[in-house]
């Protein structure tokens, strides 16, 4: 079974930056993508960012783009959000995912979530 800790949420003020992080750990799998979804209030969750795991492809939600990296240390099994010029509208709880085969089997594992705030 794959487990996942994240990590590095709070409250900034707009135009501060913030970096999230999600380790995942187990035994016997291997990551086939890595992404981040947030939830806000009210709000349908949606993508933030996706990275596949070998070939570090990514893709990001448009409102996003060019504020946000998404990255991903493969030796540690570990995502990173590099979130830059927030805006009010960027507060929502951040949720990492992880798409993992273990046994030949294709599965998906949520993180717990973490709150940003992003104050105007």
């Amino acid at each position: 079974q794959v487990q996942l800790v994240e990590s590095g949420g709070g409250l900034v003020q707009a135009g501060g930056s913030l970096r999230l992080s999600c380790a995942a750990s187990g035994s016997a799998f291997s990551i086939n993508t890595m992404g981040w979804y947030r939830q806000a209030p009210g709000k349908e969750r949606e993508l933030v960012a996706r990275i596949g795991s070998f070939s570090g492809s990514t893709e990001y939600t448009d409102s996003v783009k060019g504020r946000f990296t998404i990255s991903r240390d493969m030796a540690e099994n570990t995502m990173y959000l590099q979130m830059s010029s927030l805006k009010p509208e960027d507060t929502a709880v951040y949720y990492c995912n992880v798409d993992y085969t273990r046994f030949w089997r294709r599965s998906e594992v949520w993180g717990q979530g973490t709150l940003v705030t992003v104050s105007s």
